[in-house]
């Protein structure tokens, strides 16, 4: 089969598209012809090894220990294992798994749910990773109650075109931040506010949430509390930016020791993927409540390119890759 595959770190430019052997399901695992993969922000960490904390955690001090990149996953089952009672071959799935830039692909059962039966497998793919992380952030760690304000940073990225939408699911009162290019997309996924952080300081104090949820990984914890109100909450999603050592992971790693010291809840947001989140997920796409934005779609040829485009940082939503055609 045909697979994106990585010896060593770097960039984008250590991908190989290569011929590797097909993998073969255990008793309590499926095997998923990948018909879509969903790219973001992981992948890239996995594929530099940047920042080093990344290497420390598992995933390979000198070379990656997995070397077919990917996880996000859209497809059908060929061969499910014989302790698999829930899902079948031939059922149009989605889910995560180590590997999904391939034509083939093994995981757990219970990282796998029924695909939403009103979406593409290529919007199917967009949606796990991204989908889980804005929903353990705002439901899970952030305890999102109705009417509350929230402050969803990053809001046309790949989890945040997730939170504006489930933030208004949940009865929320949401602004989204984001760049000026991007103001009518957020504001068409239904914030009730966008704010163009090119023209404004949202973090002057001058205006207070309930509920941040900051995906874009930059901004100082101090000035990120001047937003929050006094008892408010604060959920840190990802590690962009810093330096080749902790790089923006830095601020999740100190935000539980902050809290110590202040009524203001401030949380480094540790997300997992669950069959569970993936089926509420379902329910919520297929109530024409949440839908996936897609950014941009390549072939899995081209893999390095679609991640430079992911890189750049213009991508509206998520990056897809299609990988063959569903049946």
């Amino acid at each position: 089969m045909k697979a994106i595959v990585q010896d060593k770190y770097g960039s984008a430019d250590v991908l190989e598209l290569r011929e590797v052997e097909k993998p073969h399901p255990g008793d309590d695992e499926v095997l998923i012809r990948v018909h879509a993969a969903g790219i973001d922000p992981g992948v890239w960490h996995l594929m530099t090894g940047l920042p080093y904390l990344v290497r420390v955690m598992g995933f390979g001090v000198r070379k990656p220990k997995i070397r077919i990149r990917g996880v996000d996953a859209a497809g059908t089952v060929e061969e499910a294992g014989r302790n698999v009672t829930r899902l079948k071959q031939g059922d149009a799935v989605y889910g995560t798994c180590d590997g999904s830039f391939a034509e083939y692909a093994c995981a757990k059962a219970e990282r796998f749910a029924p695909k939403p039966a009103n979406l593409t497998f290529e919007q199917a793919a967009a949606v796990p990773i991204s989908g889980m992380t804005a929903l353990n952030g705002l439901r899970d760690a952030g305890k999102l109650e109705a009417r509350q304000k929230v402050l969803i940073i990053g809001a046309a990225g790949g989890v945040g075109t997730y939170a504006v939408q489930l933030a208004k699911a949940f009865g929320g009162s949401v602004t989204g931040v984001c760049s000026t290019s991007k103001v009518d997309l957020v504001r068409d996924l239904g914030a009730d506010e966008v704010i163009d952080y090119t023209r404004e300081d949202f973090t002057d104090g001058t205006r207070r949430f309930d509920l941040i949820l900051d995906t874009a990984g930059r901004r100082p914890l101090s000035r990120l509390r001047r937003a929050l109100t006094p008892q408010g909450t604060l959920v840190l999603v990802g590690g962009e930016g810093g330096d080749r050592w902790l790089g923006g992971f830095q601020r999740q790693i100190f935000a539980p020791l902050r809290s110590l010291f202040t009524e203001q809840k401030l949380i480094g947001l540790m997300s997992k993927e669950t069959q569970q989140g993936l089926l509420t997920l379902k329910d919520l796409i297929e109530a024409g409540k949440l839908t996936p934005v897609i950014g941009g779609t390549y072939q899995l040829s081209e893999a390095a390119q679609a991640i430079r485009y992911l890189e750049q940082g213009h991508a509206r939503g998520k990056v897809v890759l299609t990988i063959s055609n569903g049946p």
